[in-house]
């Protein structure tokens, strides 16, 4: 029996039918096909966030120069703010609000009555404390239940306070996933921010950084390689972002896309609006970054910037060759399994493989179809009730259109580059390694009992569960207080925390359920005690 019949075999008739086809063996045929985007099975243990989760958790938390503010119960505002490390730096005028938490605090009388006076109180609470330039307001359940027209007191902000405020109505219960509000930030920020200043901006190169939230500081090393290249970084979409570039970021001749499914929307619409290519880039990884970086430069052409990317890339791996080399020694050889949001899942493989572990395991908690079998077949996908309660934005040309490349010229990168294209995770999975949809608890401990990664790679929902089975588990969505993990500085902070868990003499001490009792170093420390201070 095969390890996805012996996983679905423990299920009932009723729930074996609904996640069979989330679930395949990679066969390098090139056409499966995966369940993706479907509603979670009422009962199982899923590890998915929700639609207020990713708008303003996502998205629109990691923005410095706006005031963020939930219009719900503090426990949304705070768990959206509390488990993802956004950095970021004071921009002008000093503003930073990336560190406070804003939130209404509704309680039930404000359930009862309504909780719009609330919202205005706070937002004029807001403007004495901070005097803020922009608010955010993001909705969760029980605003959409009770009604608050939080577009309304929006309005009224802007009257009274002479601000820019944005209302997202993006309770919860939206959707399948935090997929959806991801949906409803970017057509926020396309409807009300992008393209709203046309002031100059200088510089050759200028590109923007889509799907970048600088978790542990990433989007300032990936922004420290294109400057040392040459690209001028208009705006980044939205680690340590502000809304006052964002406004400019329809004057970047290039979209560099990093998530891809958190903002593939915006990528589009630019793309119609203002004629913006947009190109899936990988900023993970060694060899990863190289490849991106040679990409970016094929697109924008010329000699002197081909040289200049070579220059940087040899002086930059030359400077981390040595400790990568140790680093691989020790790592080579090892499993690992990922289950992350985003593309991370993804791109988290071409990291690993620099240190020669392989994976055996990998899938997304919100991904659509186009996230694992690639762009190709967003023509085949059929659009199912939840995904029509999500506006889908028709954006017209914008007159400030124009194009950077000739037809001719774009065809051809996206044959070259795969401009405008993402082939998707399946492509790049290694035949035999297994590939899962909304992966749950229940799934989570058999396919480690039977496939036994090393490592496992997941959010702080399954940390816990991973580790009493006796296998490192590292978060990918903060880090464990780590990081930064991009680029090629961040592969050697990413190489030393994963030899440093990994020969943790803890492992020699745990032992996992189905081991009856014995100790069970799945890690692989040598023994307890052994490896700690090689690290």
């Amino acid at each position: 029996m095969d390890v996805k019949t012996r996983i679905l075999s423990r299920y009932k008739a009723k729930v074996f039918k609904g996640r069979k086809d989330h679930i395949l063996e990679v066969d390098g045929s090139g056409g499966q096909q995966i369940a993706a985007n479907t509603r979670a099975i009422p009962g199982i243990m899923t590890n998915r966030g929700c639609c207020y989760a990713g708008c303003k958790g996502v998205v629109l938390g990691p923005l410095k120069d706006t005031v963020v503010l939930t219009h719900g119960p503090i426990g949304c505002g705070f768990y959206s703010w509390g488990t993802r490390r956004n950095k970021a730096r004071a921009g002008e005028g000093g503003e930073n609000y990336v560190q406070y938490c804003f939130s209404t605090d509704m309680q039930e009388p404000d359930i009862v009555f309504g909780g719009d006076k609330k919202l205005r109180r706070a937002i004029e609470e807001a403007c004495a404390i901070f005097r803020p330039r922009r608010i955010m307001i993001c909705s969760t359940c029980p605003v959409g239940l009770i009604g608050d027209d939080i577009h309304a007191v929006a309005a009224w902000a802007e009257r009274e306070f002479g601000i820019t405020c944005v209302a997202f109505s993006c309770e919860g219960y939206k959707g399948v996933s935090q997929s959806a509000g991801h949906h409803i930030a970017n057509n926020g920020l396309m409807k009300r921010v992008i393209g709203t200043d046309d002031g100059e901006v200088g510089g050759r190169y200028r590109v923007n950084l889509l799907g970048e939230y600088n978790i542990g500081g990433d989007g300032w090393e990936t922004e420290r390689i294109l400057r040392k290249v040459g690209y001028t970084v208009v705006s980044v979409f939205t680690g340590d972002g502000a809304l006052a570039d964002i406004a400019r970021s329809h004057k970047a001749d290039l979209n560099l896309v990093q998530c891809h499914r958190s903002i593939n929307y915006v990528a589009g619409m630019m793309k119609d609006a203002f004629g913006t290519d947009w190109l899936k880039v990988n900023f993970i990884g060694l060899g990863a970054t190289a490849a991106t970086l040679r990409s970016i430069a094929e697109y924008f052409g010329g000699d002197e910037l081909r040289e200049r990317t070579e220059e940087v890339i040899e002086e930059e791996m030359a400077a981390v060759s040595g400790d990568v080399a140790y680093y691989r020694g020790r790592l080579e050889g090892r499993r690992a399994a990922l289950f992350v949001g985003g593309s991370r899942s993804h791109h988290y493989q071409d990291l690993l493989g620099d240190f020669g572990v392989s994976t055996v395991l990998a899938g997304y908690e919100f991904a659509h179809r186009d996230d694992y079998e690639g762009r190709r077949v967003i023509p085949d996908i059929r659009e199912d009730a939840d995904s029509k309660n999500i506006e889908s934005l028709v954006v017209e040309r914008d007159l400030r259109y124009r194009a950077f490349l000739t037809p001719e010229r774009a065809r051809e990168l996206r044959e070259r580059i795969g401009l405008g294209d993402y082939g998707g995770l399946i492509r790049d999975m290694p035949d035999g390694s297994y590939v899962v949809d909304d992966l749950n608890h229940y799934e989570t401990e058999a396919f480690i009992e039977l496939l036994k990664p090393d490592i496992f790679f997941s959010g702080i929902k399954d940390k816990y569960v991973i580790q009493k089975a006796g296998v490192l588990a590292r978060q990918l969505h903060s880090y464990d207080y780590s990081g930064p993990y991009a680029g090629f500085r961040g592969s050697l902070v990413f190489g030393r925390d994963l030899t440093m868990g990994l020969y943790a003499p803890a492992w020699g001490l745990v032992s996992p359920p189905w081991a009856g009792g014995g100790a069970a170093p799945a890690g692989g420390a040598e023994a307890p005690g052994e490896g700690g201070s090689d690290a």
